[in-house]
């Protein structure tokens, strides 16, 4: 892409597979998640080479700064390239939420009832003892 063309930041942002969907880097921008150089950014605001942003997204923060601007989404070792992520150490580890078995609505491996394999051991087991009176 020449540098004389203007790429929207929320665009630029789906590119480099910060976020999955163009409306949700779109979304981040309105709901004041991403800062450009400090400042609050809208979605439609041009993104020049050298500009820092500071996202903040469900999984963590990020601090990128801008190395090259890509208008199409590609795989992410050629995203990588053109931004420099300079995100402390702390933020990228941040301890990630953890979905509550009730949330999901699986049970738990080996608690609860048992399952069709299990009713078939048991009662296998059951009726070898056959021991009456």
């Amino acid at each position: 892409m020449s540098t004389t063309e203007k790429l929207r930041v929320d665009k630029y942002l789906w590119s480099i597979r910060i976020f999955k969907t163009r409306s949700q880097a779109a979304d981040a921008c309105d709901g004041g998640k991403v800062k450009q150089n400090g400042n609050n950014v809208k979605a439609a605001k041009p993104v020049a080479i050298g500009d820092n942003f500071e996202i903040k997204t469900e999984g963590r923060k990020w601090m990128i700064q801008v190395t090259g601007l890509l208008a199409n989404r590609v795989a992410y070792s050629e995203a990588i390239k053109y931004y420099v992520d300079n995100t402390p150490e702390e933020d990228k580890t941040a301890p990630k939420a953890m979905a509550a078995v009730f949330h999901t609505g699986k049970r738990q491996s080996k608690i609860g009832r048992p399952t069709k394999k299990d009713r078939r051991n048991i009662e296998g087991f059951m009726e070898g003892d056959t021991s009456e009176d």
